[in-house]
């Protein structure tokens, strides 16, 4: 008998569907199972892995799942067992082409019930992340451009992954095995973001996942002037109203390696004219002092007594009056520990938004847009002011490749850098 849409009595809240269908093993066996979905707009399909899914209806039979992909379910779930898993629809789209023939950068949207997130293979650059409010109405929190050819000019790296170092090394040098390493000098008289052809300016090769995509690219030996080759591995998934990024790395030879994402956050929505009404929580004993070029001194400040001390919530506009700031762009020192730990909170009262972040990281650079300056001309016609966004950037300390009492942030052949961030948001 052909299946067909029933309500499911026995569904977890806010499952309202219950899909039969028949998996078909590869030995020719077929047994019956249910999925539960919340709607009927998009369906994706979970399967276990090898299989094949037959007798499906034909309002069903062109979902959301990219072509080509076989849809998985994760390895734990007891087949014998229906079980409702949060949809997740992935779209694939081409975004723009590059000059000269080099190539052509695609869009990935990934949805689910409270995120829509729009990220490119040109830098793994997130473009568009919806969120809704406590009145359910959704508005992109990030900074950003439209049209590709915005990200081709002068910008503060929009939502892209940095790399291969993350942040400031200081006069552009480093010392590895008694070989001095020069690296382009790109900010003031340092080298940021791994240089003037980071890992934020080239095209990466997608993979779609049934709850994301990976993105992945080598960085060969001498690239911006690091030393060995380096397998780089991004991978973004959704999960209800959580983002996680997890970044991958294998070197052939021992090489500094920092990677994080470089989002630009406005939880009012961007094109907001600032950030001052944005309550920030940090969860940091200490920090890094800088000097005017913005590189660390060295010291391990205590944040006790300090304008640093984030540890319970501050509304970001009247604590940078208070203490006569213009703004942070400082690491704040996290648990030296790789296991999750909880890294900061911003809630917009206006909206109802919050953002949470966890990370592996033993840091976090609090930035405040404080170079914004309303020059560039972002989405919707928006412009960009001082203090317009705010970056949570999860990564390893600056300069930690000349400071030898911070984290160590050598990679070494035979060993891999694996971290993850999760950026979860909800509504208070």
């Amino acid at each position: 008998m052909q299946p067909g849409l029933a309500k499911e009595k026995n569904c977890k809240p806010g499952w309202k569907f219950c899909l039969p269908v028949t998996l078909r093993r590869r030995n020719g066996l077929e047994r019956p199972q249910r999925i539960f979905f919340a709607g009927v707009v998009t369906l994706l399909i979970l399967a276990r892995k090898g299989r094949s899914l037959s007798r499906v209806p034909p309002l069903f039979q062109e979902t959301s799942v990219a072509p080509g992909l076989a849809a998985e379910v994760p390895r734990a779930w007891n087949s014998s067992t229906p079980r409702a898993f949060p949809m997740v629809s992935v779209t694939r789209a081409v975004f723009g082409d590059l000059p000269l023939g080099a190539g052509t950068v695609e869009k990935f949207q990934l949805q689910s019930d409270l995120l829509k997130v729009d990220i490119i293979s040109w830098g793994c650059t997130i473009t568009a992340l919806e969120v809704k409010d406590r009145q359910g109405r959704a508005s992109d929190v990030v900074l950003g451009f439209a049209e590709l050819e915005g990200y081709f000019q002068k910008q503060p790296y929009f939502g892209a992954v940095v790399g291969r170092v993350a942040n400031r090394i200081a006069k552009g040098t480093f010392t590895l095995d008694g070989k001095e390493y020069k690296l382009p000098i790109n900010n003031g008289p340092n080298s940021l973001h791994g240089g003037v052809r980071g890992f934020d300016k080239v095209l990466w090769t997608p993979q779609v996942l049934s709850n994301g995509v990976q993105f992945s690219r080598v960085s060969p030996d001498g690239e911006e002037g690091y030393p060995g080759e380096l397998k780089v591995w991004v991978t973004y998934t959704l999960d209800g109203g959580e983002l996680v990024v997890n970044y991958r790395a294998q070197a052939s030879q021992t090489t500094p390696v920092n990677l994080t994402n470089h989002s630009y956050f406005n939880l009012a929505g961007q094109g907001s004219p600032n950030i001052y009404d944005h309550e920030v929580t940090i969860e940091a004993d200490a920090f890094l002092p800088v000097d005017e070029t913005l590189i660390p001194t060295g010291e391990v400040a205590p944040v006790q007594g300090t304008a640093f001390d984030l540890r319970k919530p501050v509304e970001l506009g009247k604590h940078l009056q208070e203490f006569h700031l213009g703004g942070f762009d400082h690491n704040f020192c996290l648990k030296r520990s790789k296991e999750k730990h909880f890294c900061a909170r911003v809630h917009h009262a206006g909206s109802g938004r919050v953002l949470e972040v966890y990370t592996t990281q033993p840091g976090v650079q609090f930035y405040t847009g404080n170079f914004l300056d309303g020059t560039l001309k972002g989405k919707s016609g928006a412009v960009y002011p001082k203090h317009s966004g705010f970056c949570l950037e999860t990564q390893n300390w600056p300069d930690a490749v000349n400071q030898p009492h911070f984290p160590p942030v050598l990679l070494r052949p035979g060993d891999e850098y694996d971290h993850t961030t999760w950026f979860k948001f909800s509504v208070a």
